[in-house]
């Protein structure tokens, strides 16, 4: 159980990684109000903080996330707050995911657990999804009555395809682990023990890269997914600029030329 004195989302710094941590196991990990909030705050935070060079999105206990807080959502609906129900949207998953989406840094989902609904959008919006063997996503929206939110419109069917994407709305079930790596929701499935470590190995790689550089690739190929070619290349142009002008690509050059391995600095 959860101490009442920790945060539902929890926070750590170490060596260029942020580990962003959904600390509500009793409820699986699942997002009412006040979490949401957190959880934004925190994600907005290490999108900003230049220490932050990788990030890893995971949860405690049984459960990646569940998504929406069901019981906190009946009280609103039996209590007349569907105004606040149905706004948090707009002011929580949108922001929530599309500062996930958007940060010019690499992020991972870390999934321990079963990832539904909102849940496994978020880890849809990272950019790799390391998976332990004991979990499984489930798209759980149409089960509840509800549309699929917090950006799995767009990102499911670029994982999986349309027909897919509509097929795993439609029905919602729980895909375990195994079937997610064969149809391309997950990366790399590991066993469950060795969760930790493979994610750790891989977001220490990541952070020792040159976050410029690899925050501009992230962010073209989501501009290009959406755009022309035409535009992709101009955004291509402009952060060719943008990363020919930063230490890590003079260090990069100079290690080349001098048969060394760089060092970079993030900058």
């Amino acid at each position: 159980m959860t101490e009442p004195s920790q945060p539902s989302v929890l926070l750590d710094v170490t060596d260029g990684v942020g580990t962003i941590t959904l600390n509500r196991p009793e409820a699986y990990n699942s997002l009412d109000i006040a979490t949401k909030e957190l959880l934004l705050e925190t994600i907005r935070a290490v999108a900003d903080d230049p220490a932050v060079r990788c990030v890893v999105l995971t949860g405690t206990g049984k459960a990646f996330c569940t998504g929406q807080d069901l019981k906190e959502h009946i009280e609103l609906l039996e209590n007349g707050g569907s105004d606040l129900l149905f706004t948090t949207v707009d002011k929580h998953y949108n922001p929530i995911v599309t500062t996930l989406a958007g940060m010019a840094k690499p992020v991972i989902a870390a999934v321990n657990g079963v990832a539904a609904g909102a849940g496994a959008s978020l880890a849809f919006a990272c950019d790799l999804r390391i998976v332990a063997d004991t979990a499984g996503f489930n798209l759980a929206f149409a089960n509840v009555a509800l549309s699929c939110d917090t950006g799995a419109s767009y990102t499911l069917q670029r994982l999986v395809g349309r027909a897919k994407a509509i097929e795993l709305l439609y029905f919602p079930s729980t895909v375990p682990a195994a079937d997610a790596l064969e149809l391309g929701l997950a990366t790399k499935v590991v066993p469950a023990d060795e969760l930790a470590a493979e994610v750790g190995a891989l977001a220490a790689r990541l952070a020792a890269g040159p976050t410029v550089a690899l925050g501009a690739i992230r962010q073209s190929v989501a501009y290009a997914a959406g755009h022309s070619f035409e535009e992709a290349v101009e955004v291509e142009s402009a952060m060719m600029q943008k990363t020919g002008a930063t230490a890590d690509h003079r260090a990069a050059v100079a290690a080349f030329v001098a048969k060394e391995k760089p060092v970079f600095e993030g900058r």
